[in-house]
C-alpha cells in the first residue's frame, strides 16, 4: 500500500523566483572565467536555495569559434614533440625565405623584395670550387659534378620543395573542401556525381597519376613548366581524399540540431553549410591535409627523381638526388645524403606536427593522460 495522502495541489506547477531573478541578475555584477560567464538567479528571500533558484553558463556566439581555437592552441602546445616538429618547420622555412634575395623584374624596373643571402654562392654558379670535392671548410656540404655549391643548393631548393608542398595542398583543399561538402549536404545525384568522380580518380595510383598528367600540363602556355606544373597536377591528384573524408563528416553534421535550427529558420543553404557545417566537419580534413604535406613533398622529389615537372639543374631536393644518384655508386655520399636528409627531416617534422593537430582538435582527449597510460 502507498502512504501517500490524497492532495489537491498535486499535479500543478509552481515556479519560484523568476521575475526576482531577472531583477537581481541585471543589477549585480557578472562574474565567470575564461571559459563562460555564470549568470546566478536569486530567489525572493535570502537563506537555503529553492527549486527556482537555478544557475546558468551562456556564451556569445562570435566567443565559440575563438574560444575553440585557444583551448586547441593550449592542448598544442603541450605536445613537446609536436611544437619541435613545428620548430624544424619554421627554420627551414626561414632559411629556405632569406637563402637568396628575392627580386621581381619587369619590363623598366626590378624589385628587391628580400635583399638578404644566407647562401654563400648563386646556386646555380658552376665551378666555384673543385667538381666532386668533399664536405670542406669553404663548402659545408661539398660540390657536385659542376662545382657547385651543395649547401646553397639545399638552401635554394626548400623553396621549391616547401613550395610545392603547400601551394599544392592548399589549392587542393580549395578544391576537395567544397566539393565533399556539396556531396554529403546535398546528397541525391550531385552526391552521386561527384563521388563516382572521385572512385574513378582513386582508381589510380597517386604517383602515377601524376605522372601522367604533368605532360598533359607541361604544354599550357599560361603555366611555362616547371613549378606550376607540379604544383597543379599534385593539386589535381591530391583534392579527392579531402572531399571523400569531409563528405563523410558532413552526412552526419547535417542531421545535428543546430543544422536542423538554421533550416527551419528559413537560413539558406550556402549559409548553413558556410556557418555551421563545414566549421564542425573540417577538423579531420585539417589534420589530413598536415600530413598529406609530407606526402606531396616526396611525390614532388619523386618526379623531380624521375626528371618531369622543374627545370633540369633546378635546385630541388628530389631533382638533386635524381642528379647524383650515378655518385652515391662513386663513393661521393654527400652530393644525396644532405638533399635527402633535408626531405627525411621536413617530412618527420609534418608529420609530429599533423599528430599535434589531431590530439589537439579533440576535445575528449588529454595527450599528456594517454600518452602517460602508454608508458
Amino acid at each position: 500500500m502507498s502512504d501517500r495522502h490524497p492532495t489537491t495541489q498535486r499535479g500543478r506547477i509552481r515556479i519560484v523566483g523568476f521575475d526576482d531573478a531577472v531583477a537581481d541578475r541585471r543589477g549585480s555584477d557578472r562574474e565567470g572565467n575564461d571559459d563562460n560567464n555564470d549568470l546566478t538567479a536569486t530567489g525572493p528571500s535570502a537563506g537555503p536555495t529553492t527549486p527556482g533558484e537555478t544557475t546558468t553558463e551562456t556564451e556569445s556566439e562570435p566567443d565559440r569559434p575563438r574560444r575553440r581555437l585557444e583551448d586547441a592552441w593550449r592542448r598544442f602546445r603541450r605536445n613537446r614533440t609536436a611544437m619541435a616538429g613545428l620548430g624544424v618547420i619554421v627554420v627551414m622555412a626561414v632559411l629556405a625565405v632569406f637563402a637568396r634575395p628575392i627580386e621581381v623584374s619587369t619590363a623598366e624596373v626590378t624589385i628587391t623584395l628580400q635583399p638578404f643571402s644566407l647562401a654563400p654562392y648563386d646556386p646555380s654558379a658552376m665551378f666555384v670550387g673543385p667538381a666532386n670535392a668533399p664536405p670542406s671548410r669553404a663548402h659545408p656540404f661539398g660540390t657536385d659534378w659542376a662545382g657547385r655549391d651543395q649547401l646553397s643548393r639545399v638552401l635554394v631548393g626548400g623553396r621549391y620543395t616547401l613550395g610545392i608542398g603547400l601551394v599544392a595542398v592548399a589549392l587542393a583543399l580549395c578544391v576537395g573542401v567544397p566539393l565533399g561538402a556539396i556531396a554529403g549536404y546535398f546528397g541525391g545525384w550531385i552526391d552521386e556525381a561527384i563521388m563516382r568522380l572521385v572512385d574513378v580518380l582513386y582508381a589510380f595510383p597517386f604517383l602515377v597519376l601524376a605522372i601522367a598528367i604533368v605532360p598533359i600540363l607541361e604544354p599550357i602556355p599560361v603555366l611555362g613548366g616547371g613549378f606550376w606544373t607540379v604544383v597543379l597536377a599534385l593539386a589535381v591528384t591530391g583534392w579527392i581524399g579531402y572531399a571523400r573524408l569531409l563528405r563523410g563528416e558532413v552526412l552526419s553534421v547535417r542531421e545535428r540540431e543546430y543544422v536542423t535550427a538554421a533550416r527551419a529558420l528559413g537560413v539558406p543553404d550556402r549559409t548553413v553549410i558556410r556557418r555551421h557545417v563545414v566549421p564542425n566537419a573540417v577538423a579531420p580534413v585539417v589534420v589530413q591535409a598536415t600530413l598529406n604535406v609530407g606526402t606531396v613533398v616526396l611525390t614532388a622529389a619523386a618526379l623531380g627523381f624521375l626528371g618531369l615537372g622543374l627545370e633540369p639543374g633546378s635546385a630541388e631536393w628530389g631533382a638533386m638526388l635524381s642528379q647524383g644518384r650515378s655518385s652515391l655508386v662513386q663513393g661521393r655520399w654527400h652530393i644525396t645524403v644532405f638533399p635527402g636528409l633535408a626531405i627525411f627531416l621536413f617530412v618527420l617534422a609534418i608529420n609530429l606536427v599533423g599528430d599535434g593537430i589531431n590530439d589537439a582538435l579533440d576535445p575528449h582527449r588529454d595527450v599528456s593522460d594517454e600518452r602517460r597510460r602508454l608508458r
